[in-house]
């Protein structure tokens, strides 16, 4: 059976990723997933829409899993509630049949992905990332009304 050109070509920009490119691939699939969920509702596609927001959700549970707490500090801690926040947004999504929180997590996601590119664009060979984050304005509500402000790459 022939593979399908495209699926190799991204099984290997996978396989021979760095550690920043591979969160990028994530962030780009959450994205698409969140992308999709909202077309599938406003074609009234339960069964598409409530898969799509399950795969959205399975990246932010795969982007927790590989935070290095003991590296990240506070900065991975933030992320954590963020990523959690994010969930229960697309869960309440999913159970209220409701674009504005898929809205608002797309909206988080584009955030975060962006300041992932910042850090790549940033980073000179044999440098730390971790030299390249600064405190910036970036925050998110949740649920309790807190604010959890993060840390991002300029």
């Amino acid at each position: 059976m022939r593979s399908n050109p495209y699926q190799q070509y991204v099984k290997d920009d996978i396989l021979t990723s760095d550690p920043i490119k591979l969160v990028q691939l994530l962030y780009r699939g959450a994205l698409e997933a969140v992308a999709d969920a909202r077309t599938k509702l406003a074609r009234g596609d339960v069964k598409g829409r409530s898969a799509a927001i399950t795969k959205t959700i399975q990246i932010l549970t795969e982007l927790v899993v590989s935070l290095d707490h003991e590296r990240g500090g506070e900065l991975s801690a933030r992320l954590v509630a963020l990523y959690d926040y994010a969930q229960r947004r697309l869960l309440a999504a999913n159970f209220e049949q409701s674009d504005p929180p898929l809205a608002e997590v797309e909206g988080i996601l584009q955030t975060l992905a962006d300041a992932w590119l910042s850090i790549q664009a940033s980073q000179a060979p044999g440098k730390n990332v971790a030299e390249h984050l600064q405190p910036c304005p970036i925050q998110a509500v949740v649920d309790t009304g807190d604010y959890v402000s993060l840390s991002c790459a300029y």
